[in-house]
């Protein structure tokens, strides 16, 4: 499968989105403090998919470097794909009350973003942490203008979501992954117990056999099932690693071996949701 640095999925709404994108949670202010320059590292370096949220709580930064990359050359705006997960308000704002961003590429909620696609805010429409029933219920949404464009939600070689994304697939709905390398962190999202899948023996192995990290190797073999993944990093050294991901292939036979890891180890889990009916975490 040859792909580079440039290779994007196009999605059910004709807009395409990077196969490779810079995830921004950042668990504490030290992280948060080093996020805008995070961003234009990247974006110098070739990333072009940048993943956000409200409650990450620094839409604020990264709409500075995304900018500031943008006012020196480096990029055009629609060169870049931001997605936005937003709170009260669709679009993100600085504290006073200034739009981050003039439009937003990918938004994840629904009635409300239908009203900001059809006024040009934003391009695409789709959802986070769906399983299959929710995607349904909301293909099946009396008066649906627009169908979700993607799904974004855990997954890894611990977590391969094989039933989620054959549906999804079905359905012309984009798969990416969050956690693409795993998590241990933050008490607060994840379950801190959980085995570290960097440290996974197959992982291991193949990364020797390729003479690349284990954490290319995961990111390798979503890229080849057709998977949008996300990577965050905040340091030069690990963003610029991450675009390695195009530099060489993973045979059938290493793809098969991934496929054999039977895990089924969730690392976000938010246990304090599980009584909720649309909880979606204690899924296969």
């Amino acid at each position: 499968m040859a792909l580079d640095k440039n290779s994007y999925l196009k999605m059910s709404d004709g807009n395409k989105i990077p196969l490779i994108g810079l995830g921004t949670y950042c668990p504490d202010e030290v992280q948060k403090s080093k996020c805008e320059e995070a961003i234009k590292v990247a974006i110098e370096l070739g990333f072009r998919l940048i993943d956000g949220a409200f409650i990450y709580g620094n839409e604020e930064e990264i709409g500075r470097g995304m900018n500031a990359k943008i006012a020196d050359g480096t990029v055009k705006r629609d060169e870049l794909f931001y997605t936005g997960k937003p709170g009260a308000d669709p679009l993100p704002k600085d504290e006073s009350g200034k739009l981050v961003f003039d439009d937003v590429d990918l938004c994840q909620t629904w009635e409300a973003m239908e009203l900001c696609k059809d006024a040009g805010l934003v391009k695409s429409i789709g959802v986070s942490n769906f399983n299959q029933r929710l995607l349904e219920k909301i293909l099946n949404k009396p008066g649906l203008k627009y169908k979700p464009v993607l799904n974004q939600v855990e997954c890894h070689p611990y977590l391969k979501q094989a039933k989620l994304l054959s549906f999804c697939k079905s359905k012309d709905i984009v798969l990416e992954a969050f956690s693409a390398l795993g998590s241990q962190r933050d008490e607060a999202w994840m379950d801190t117990s959980t085995p570290v899948l960097r440290e996974e023996p197959v992982l291991v192995d193949l990364a020797k056999k390729h003479n690349r990290s284990p954490a290319l190797i995961a990111l390798r073999y979503q890229l080849q099932r057709g998977i949008v993944v996300l990577a965050k990093s905040f340091t030069q050294k690990h963003i610029k690693e991450n675009l390695q991901v195009f530099d060489f292939q993973l045979p059938e036979e290493d793809m098969k071996t991934l496929n054999g890891l039977k895990r089924n180890v969730r690392y976000m889990k938010l246990t304090g949701f599980a009584s909720h009916p649309n909880y979606t975490f204690g899924d296969e």
